[in-house]
């Protein structure tokens, strides 16, 4: 494993099984960008996941129905452009959430049949979101309505005060912001995306709604040594691991492990895939995200084969997010492989690169498996 290991190494188990055979996925949480980006990112994910959540921040911010409709076409023809129509892969769409949001906005997403859900980013805490919500309280009626129509609430749990620790964010986002909330709406279904911390699981496990949790095969693999520090214990800053919410403490890694493999409904799939060009990531003010989709259901299958739990992978990978958003699970079937690691080299748009993380040091991959041309 590329960087300082976020725990002590476990050795796959002698019987440990060469081949797995998984329904198809779902990808819960996912950043596909747009224009030349989208396209050559996007073949990593339709050729292995069925659907996926697909974020609303773009550089402009996806705040209607309409603008949302017009993306997913956009994501269809890059789709069919790059031959995977056959695949049958499904964007599901989501709207940016805004003190201008209305009501009556929430009754066109949800008669659209294509808005599944409505993303909540805290003003400045992570990428595009300069035009997120500054004040909760703004959208007590639109809340409202989702509750009312059974709309879900995708939340990127963070308190984004200057004031606060990095660190602290998703805990201080829990007490203040989450907490009250959930109160006030009883009944409205929310999604903590990325969870990243023990207190995150404690929240998801605990609350009396309906409320669910979607956690990333780098939080699952890595604690925050992987940030700072090489495979020998050298210091050194590996921007590639840099992302928001970012890597905690090896005990919060051990505690979504222990919730990912656990076979708890409530938790599931959600790669939070985020591509940047190496430019902006080996930069000086290098932005946040890790780049998983090329490799990211042999991440996760490396994660639980360390946990002896491939046998709890499908259930969190392909059964929990469809059955929390009221879809019928996939029926088609992913084969993975454990081979030893091939190159994986860095995937080209605009004259950029763009480079996965975990590439050549995954032991799982997808059966026959190439890159997208």
């Amino acid at each position: 494993m590329n960087g300082a290991p976020a725990a002590p190494p476990t050795a796959a188990p002698a019987a440990a099984p060469r081949r797995l055979s998984l329904c198809r996925p779902d990808d819960w949480h996912l950043h596909l960008r747009d224009g030349p980006v989208l396209a050559a990112v996007l073949p990593y994910t339709a050729r292995v996941f069925a659907r996926a959540i697909v974020m609303p921040n773009l550089r402009l911010p996806v705040t209607t129905v309409e603008q949302a409709l017009a993306y997913r076409g956009r994501i269809l023809e890059a789709l069919a452009a790059a031959g995977g129509a056959p695949l049958h892969f499904e964007p599901l769409m989501t709207l940016y959430l805004t003190g201008a949001t209305t009501p009556a906005e929430i009754d066109r997403a949800r008669q659209s049949g294509a808005v599944h859900g409505v993303k909540l980013y805290p003003a400045r805490a992570t990428t595009h979101s300069e035009a997120g919500v500054q004040s909760i309280a703004d959208c007590w009626p639109v809340l409202e309505r989702m509750q009312e129509r059974g709309l879900p609430l995708l939340v990127h749990g963070e308190a984004a005060h200057p004031e606060v620790d990095v660190f602290d964010r998703e805990q201080r986002f829990l007490e203040e912001t989450l907490a009250p909330l959930r109160q006030r709406f009883p009944a409205l279904r929310l999604v903590l995306e990325h969870v990243t911390t023990a207190e995150a699981v404690a929240f998801v496990r605990q609350d009396p709604g309906p409320t669910a949790a979607t956690i990333t095969a780098h939080h699952l693999l890595y604690n925050r040594n992987a940030m700072f520090l090489r495979a020998d214990g050298g210091a050194a800053f590996r921007p590639h691991y840099y992302c928001l919410p970012v890597l905690k403490r090896e005990a919060h890694r051990r505690a979504l492990v222990g919730a990912a493999t656990g076979g708890e409904p409530r938790f599931f799939l959600g790669t939070d895939s985020a591509p940047h060009a190496r430019g902006d990531k080996e930069n000086a003010c290098g932005c946040a995200g890790c780049f998983t989709a090329p490799l990211a259901l042999p991440l996760y299958a490396q994660a639980f084969e360390a946990a002896g739990a491939l046998e709890r992978l499908e259930g969190f990978a392909s059964h929990f997010g469809a059955d929390f958003y009221g879809l019928p699970r996939n029926t088609g079937r992913v084969t993975l492989v454990r081979r030893v690691p091939a190159a994986l080299p860095p995937v080209r748009a605009q004259g950029q690169e763009f480079v996965p993380l975990g590439a050549g040091e995954c032991d799982w991959s997808i059966e026959d498996d190439a890159a997208p041309a």
